[in-house]
C-alpha cells in the first residue's frame, strides 16, 4: 500500500461559525450532508452509507473551530480527516477547510467527493 498524501481544500461558506460547527461535529448535523446516518458511542462515530458502516475515532474537537477524526480501518498512523472553520475578522468571511489524505492515484476522486459533499452542506445551510 502506498503512502497517502495530505491535502487541504477551502470552501467559502455563508453561515455563522456556530451553525456550521453543529453541521460538522454533531451526529445529527453530519447525517444531513455527510452520511445517510451517524451514530456515536463515546469517541467513536459510526458513519452509515447505503447500509455500509465505517467507524472513525474522534481525535480532537475545539468548539466552533475544528474537529478531527481518524478512520478506524485506516492503517496509516498519521492520516486523519479534519474540518476547520476559518473566520476572517476583516471581511467577516467564513470558510470551511477540509484536510484529508489520499493515495496519489485517488487524489482527484477524493477531492471531487469532498467538493460534492460540501456542495450538499452549502445547500442545507442556504449558502451559495
Amino acid at each position: 500500500m502506498s503512502e497517502k498524501i495530505k491535502y487541504e481544500m477551502e470552501f467559502p461558506i455563508q453561515a455563522s461559525e456556530k451553525l456550521l460547527f453543529q453541521y460538522i461535529s454533531s451526529p445529527s448535523g453530519l447525517s444531513e450532508w455527510f452520511a445517510d446516518n451517524v451514530n456515536y458511542r463515546g469517541e467513536v462515530y459510526i458513519f452509515i452509507w447505503d447500509g455500509a458502516e465505517e467507524s472513525a475515532k474522534l481525535l480532537s474537537k475545539k468548539n466552533n473551530e475544528k474537529i478531527r477524526f481518524k478512520w478506524l480501518e485506516d492503517d496509516q498512523a498519521s492520516s486523519y480527516f479534519e474540518f476547520r472553520i476559518q473566520f476572517d475578522d476583516i471581511t467577516k468571511d467564513v470558510s470551511l477547510i477540509v484536510t484529508d489524505f489520499a493515495e496519489e492515484d485517488e487524489m482527484e476522486e477524493s477531492k471531487m467527493l469532498w467538493t460534492n459533499q460540501i456542495s450538499d452542506l452549502k445547500k442545507i445551510l442556504g449558502s451559495s
